[in-house]
């Protein structure tokens, strides 16, 4: 016998979580039920920031992030939760909701908001009865594990979870198996995995394009295995970045929208692409463009209704990556080589490398993006944690910095922009003892720079580079359009900022800060802000007029 407060702490405890992410008042006697269990109870200033650190945490730890809030606050953290669900995020999101004995009679501070969940979730009910509880926690860890992982919502009545007051018999049985993800492994069909086998093998230029779906099933040596084995070029989704060591001879880079030519041109010259663990959208076709309409496919998902969503199929396998893939590996006897096709895809890339050379070394004040790049693929750790915001932090980030070592990890924002910092903490916490590095422009950073006082506050050594032209940069093309060419009178001020010193900022919150304004100063603010023992901002004094280039397309 015992309260649902104490309950869901059992609960979380058994599932190893380590930290919850919420803004009060939510459940406080489940947090005072943690007080001695060591899990971190981190408050944030933001509901949107405590969803956005419960999934950079579910991203890293490769279990479910948690978050809460109160039902005032509820709209604000499914609002966090849209990254999550368009990245595959396995987050459990509880709020407060209405107590049934005052509904419809102009509560303080309530509306009607549970159908807000909807969109943004795999799965959103409510506990009305406290009885409820164990098979409604249960079923959301196993919601958000399985199949394609994602987030769930718990509502629990009244606004500060008030039901879990109640009193009852509970069975303390929390599966382990839905602790983590994904929680299943299941093989394609054993026929379309040969056939799939045999159409790579009869192509001349066959290609693959890793997507998320391979971070998630944790499958990057089986990528690189079946790669190596049938002299397969691999390019990346920006969510499937870290699937090969970028200076691996078969990787050709991310391709889509933020993408190196080189990898477009390799995916249009493909007459085989296999996509695997891809939702094959607009960003990584470059709006259905890479590879173009009619190009032959085979599509590897666990997810049946991402087979053939955006290209009809020629070998439809649905399945976990890691094991069906390492069966594939397992099916194909001899490696075989494909020497023409290989060296074609690589003098792309050897062209590319040639011509982004000048930018990636260049010593101009303002110092250029691609410079802060160079920088940080040279110091990054093997073990280093990349996280890059939306924007043109997804595009340098994700073409421009190079992942060399297997055991490094790209994590991107799906689309919101101002996600990257506080995820950022998020990932730390699940892997407090890897060096974290957020990526992100000054109009990102803005979103949550209230977030710098927790990170002080609890003690999480996050790295966050700030890209500072002052301004929503990839927003100049925008206006320069609609104003035909010559931006004038106060155009300006839609998209650019007044110059501020975020180092000034971190040191005011209780964080390293540091001021970097020309490139020779890039290597040793990097160095300082990684030993300094603490949370730490590196502003880098950037030039806005250079944007990142227009995707290559036919």
């Amino acid at each position: 016998m015992m309260t649902g407060f104490k309950y869901v702490a059992e609960a979380i405890k058994a599932k190893g979580i380590t930290h919850l992410f919420f803004v009060p008042t939510i459940m406080i006697p489940t947090m005072a039920e943690l007080e001695d269990s060591g899990i971190t109870r981190v408050t944030c200033h933001d509901e949107k920031a405590a969803a956005y650190m419960a999934d950079g945490y579910a991203r890293a730890a490769h279990r479910p992030g948690i978050c809460l809030a109160q039902n005032v606050g509820s709209m604000n953290l499914a609002a966090g939760l849209r990254d999550g669900r368009m990245a595959g995020s396995p987050i459990i999101a509880i709020t407060g909701g209405a107590d049934t004995a005052s509904r419809y009679r102009h509560v303080y501070q309530e509306v009607e908001d549970f159908a807000v969940f909807a969109p943004v979730t795999k799965m959103s009910v409510e506990v009305d009865h406290v009885r409820l509880l164990p098979n409604l926690l249960r079923q959301a860890f196993r919601s958000a594990t399985t199949g394609s992982p994602g987030p769930v919502h718990l509502r629990m009545r009244g606004r500060h979870g008030n039901v879990l007051e109640e009193e009852s018999e509970f069975e303390l049985t929390f599966e382990e198996r839905f602790s983590r993800y994904p929680a299943f492994r299941p093989e394609a069909d054993l026929k379309d995995l040969n056939d799939a086998i045999q159409k790579l093998l009869q192509a001349a230029r066959p290609i693959i394009v890793a997507g998320g779906g391979i971070i998630r099933s944790q499958a990057e040596s089986e990528v690189v295995a079946l790669a190596e084995k049938l002299s397969l070029p691999v390019a990346t989704s920006l969510n499937g970045k870290a699937a090969i060591p970028e200076n691996h001879p078969l990787s050709v880079g991310v391709c889509g929208t933020y993408s190196r030519w080189c990898a477009n041109r390799a995916v249009a010259q493909a007459d085989l692409v296999f996509f695997i663990g891809s939702h094959t959208g607009s960003q990584v076709t470059h709006n259905w463009r890479i590879p173009k309409s009619g190009t032959p496919v085979i599509q590897l998902d666990i997810d049946p209704q991402e087979i053939g969503r955006s290209y009809p199929t020629l070998v439809d396998l649905v399945g976990d990556a890691k094991a069906t893939l390492r069966s594939m590996v397992e099916a194909v006897k001899e490696p075989i080589a494909r020497p023409q096709w290989i060296e074609t895809v690589q003098r792309l890339k050897s062209d590319w490398r040639v011509e982004a050379k000048t930018a990636l070394h260049s010593d101009e004040v303002p110092i250029r993006p691609e410079r802060i790049c160079q920088e940080i693929t040279h110091f990054l750790p093997a073990d280093a944690v990349l996280v890059g915001d939306t924007g043109q932090a997804a595009f340098w980030t994700g073409t421009m910095i190079e992942l060399k070592f297997p055991t490094q990890t790209y994590i991107r924002c799906a689309g919101s922009l101002g996600w990257a910092f506080p995820a950022s903490l998020g990932v730390k916490c699940a892997l407090p003892n890897r060096p974290v590095l957020c990526f992100t422009g000054d109009g990102g950073f803005y979103y949550h720079i209230s977030e710098l006082e927790t990170a002080a506050r609890f003690g999480i050594n996050t790295v966050v580079l700030v890209n500072n032209n002052h301004s929503l940069g990839q927003e100049q093309r925008l206006f320069n359009a609609a104003y035909s060419g010559t931006q004038r009178g106060q155009a300006h001020m839609m998209w650019m900022f007044k110059e501020s010193n975020f180092a000034k900022v971190a040191e005011g919150m209780g964080c390293v800060g540091i001021r970097v304004e020309r490139p020779s100063e890039l290597r040793g603010a990097l160095e300082k802000a990684f030993s300094c023992g603490g949370p730490a901002v590196i502003d880098v004094v950037s030039d806005y007029r250079v944007l990142h280039p227009r995707a290559w397309s036919e």
